[in-house]
């Protein structure tokens, strides 16, 4: 498969591969491996809310970045900026799901911190999680680099988040960039001269090795003690994501199917995942039922689509058009219809099969 035929449609096929990606984790998040697939089998499709699917917090921050880098494509510090105040504004609405780490450093913004003095010392995934677009938008540029850098350290300093956020942009760059003619052996001796952290280039080692080898992502999964359902810790999501879309990057489904079924943190794991391989597959290589089978308001599917066209006219404009407008008072609304599903699972979880 050849790269995607344009750049919108790596940036369409980036915003919508991780909404997909995040709606079909989202059930089975939590979950053991072998607990979600006795609870919904082998079969990957919607299972939120009636057979179709909503999204979470990975995709609402991929969009608050890409607001944020509409409001600012060449300024990193007002980029961090803009995404502190969008970060501000979608705690408000009540979200139903937000890592301890983001929330914390959201207080701090709300308190008076500045963006550059807010984030909190952890090595979450959030960073990781809303990474993806920037690579796509900004290529492998020192651009990108400052970038990533601000927007992980508005939530995380710990270096270990931004250095998983950097991976996970740069693999969505190559992935927009060569499509499934990228070279693995390429592409992670590019992170090994970009990375200084042991513990991910370690892992990114054994990676290379199962790969070689042809195993599954359950068997890489498994080497790096992940067997019961992969964390939230960054050097767990980055090198599992990154195996499952180099095990197979020119198939979207196979991909995310994979990285689902390992279960744990499983709609961060499929945003992630569908973030890099949709920008590898374009818009057109992600499945049509998955992409139809969300039903989101006021961030829609069609809206997602008009702000990758938005992001694609304003990059190296002499002028951006800035962000893309949104009815913000339905979302606290929808959050509480979030919520009462969120709710209505949990209770699901108590009954059998176990």
């Amino acid at each position: 498969m050849s790269p995607p035929s344009s750049r919108r449609a790596a940036i369409e096929g980036s915003l919508l591969g991780t909404a997909v990606g995040d709606s079909l984790g989202l059930p089975r998040e939590g979950l053991s491996r072998r607990r979600a697939a006795r609870l919904f089998g082998e079969d990957l499709r919607h299972r939120f809310l009636l057979g179709r699917g909503m999204v979470s917090d990975d995709t609402e921050h991929t969009c608050l970045v890409a607001q944020a880098l509409l409001s600012a494509p060449d300024d990193p510090d007002a980029f961090g900026r803009s995404l502190a105040w969008r970060l501000r504004g979608w705690v408000l609405g009540l979200p139903a799901g937000v890592g301890f780490g983001t929330l914390r450093a959201i207080l701090k913004l709300w308190v008076g911190f500045p963006p550059h003095r807010s984030g909190v010392h952890s090595a979450g995934n959030g960073p990781a999680m809303r990474a993806p677009i920037l690579g796509v938008c900004l290529g492998d540029t020192p651009l990108l680099r400052d970038v990533v850098r601000v927007s992980t350290r508005v939530t995380h300093t710990d270096p270990k988040a931004e250095e998983g956020a950097l991976a996970v942009a740069l693999a969505a760059h190559h992935g927009s960039a060569r499509g499934a003619d990228l070279e693995t052996a390429a592409f992670l001796e590019t992170l090994r001269a970009e990375l200084k952290g042991e513990e991910l280039l370690s892992a990114l080692e054994t990676a290379a090795e199962h790969l070689a080898r042809g195993s599954s992502a359950a068997t890489f999964a498994d080497a790096l003690g992940q067997a019961k359902g992969v964390s939230g810790y960054v050097n767990h999501t980055v090198p599992i994501a990154l195996y499952c879309w180099l095990h197979a990057p020119d198939d979207f489904r196979a991909a995310l199917s994979e990285v689902v079924a390992l279960g744990g943190d499983s709609d961060t794991t499929g945003a992630i995942l569908g973030g890099i391989a949709g920008a590898t597959v374009g818009d057109s290589g992600i499945p049509p039922e998955w992409v139809e089978g969300i039903r989101e308001w006021p961030r829609s599917v069609g809206w997602m689509r008009r702000l990758a066209g938005r992001l694609d006219d304003g990059l190296g404009a002499n002028e951006s058009p800035g962000p893309l407008p949104l009815f913000w008072p339905a979302i606290p609304l929808r959050n509480l219809l979030f919520l009462l599903v969120v709710l209505g699972h949990g209770f699901r979880r108590l009954l059998p099969p176990y």
